[in-house]
């Protein structure tokens, strides 16, 4: 199969339209108070009758403008939940990344994916959630990728007006689910300057061969997409954001780092593209989480 020439613009093209923005008229108020951090819960529109709630830690005292990270939630088959966990409410303490992130001093925003936690909208622990989501989305020449980037999208823009908000300074960072939307967003949105993806790295066109025992995540479908790329083409889009891809040796959702790493490091002439291969399976141990802070503490604070 013949690749054409692969750039941003065929991307956009690919996520099909974009989804009509409108006003997010965010609101807030606080949820919780810890030694160090409090947690806001933000409620804002994504499009016309849509309105969703994410949850934004924030640091104090508060002295000086802070980076930003956005944390993005795991997948797992758990509709149930999302960033609760990630806010460290619930769940496993392995995967509290955006409250260990704010005890370190940044700025973190932990929404909910379509399908999951407050935006599943069953309330039931049932794949048929998401792929609702994908499908209506399909027949109607739309994506579900699409619409997951445009909804952090819209977070984004409201966040950067707050006055403790240094949005010269904004990163990224998820596990599994969030490891790839930890490049498909800055890939979709050059406001992200360094971002961690973490135990997710697959070509599409391996995952078409059943011997692997993996899938093409749902809100990974675009239609035609192997006429022009593959998702080694897609982390060559993330430059000039710094990227670190961090993946484990017995974990068959990122059994294509290192190709991937290869393929796409002379794209980043300005910025840096990391990897590192851990032993083990598909997991964001201590060891893992530090190596990716000390990362967005170097981008983002050094």
């Amino acid at each position: 199969m013949i690749k054409k020439k692969f750039n941003k613009n065929i991307f956009l093209k690919l996520l099909g339209p974009r989804t009509k923005r409108v006003n997010p008229k965010p609101t807030s108020k606080i949820f919780k108070r810890f030694k160090n951090y409090k947690i806001e819960k933000i409620k804002y529109n994504v499009e016309k009758n849509e309105r969703i709630t994410g949850y934004l830690l924030t640091p104090f005292p508060l002295k000086k403008k802070l980076p930003l990270v956005i944390c993005h939630h795991q997948h797992a088959s758990n509709y149930l939940s999302g960033k609760s966990e990630i806010s460290g409410l619930k769940g496993n303490k392995n995967l509290h990344y955006g409250k260990e992130l704010a005890e370190m001093g940044f700025v973190t925003f932990v929404p909910d994916a379509i399908s999951f936690e407050e935006r599943n909208f069953l309330n039931k622990n049932w794949w048929g959630v998401e792929y609702y989501e994908l499908a209506s989305r399909i027949i109607q020449g739309k994506t579900l990728l699409e619409k997951n980037l445009s909804d952090l999208s819209v977070a984004l823009d409201f966040l950067i007006k707050k006055k403790f908000i240094d949005k010269k300074k904004i990163g990224f960072i998820g596990h599994s689910y969030g490891a790839r939307m930890a490049v498909m967003f800055p890939a979709y949105d050059k406001r992200i300057k360094a971002s961690v993806s973490n135990c997710w790295c697959l070509n599409y066109k391996k995952s078409l061969n059943t011997k692997y025992k993996t899938r093409i995540p749902m809100e990974m479908v675009l239609p035609n997409i192997l006429n022009y790329c593959d998702y080694s083409d897609i982390v060559s889009l993330v430059h000039p954001c710094h990227l670190f891809i961090s993946a484990a040796k017995n974990d068959k959702w990122s059994r294509d780092a290192i190709d991937v790493y290869k393929s796409a490091k002379k794209s980043f002439f300005k910025s840096d593209l990391k990897i590192k291969i851990w032993n083990g399976g598909h997991r964001f141990s201590k060891k893992m989480r530090l190596e990716a802070y000390k990362f967005l503490n170097n981008k983002l604070k050094g």
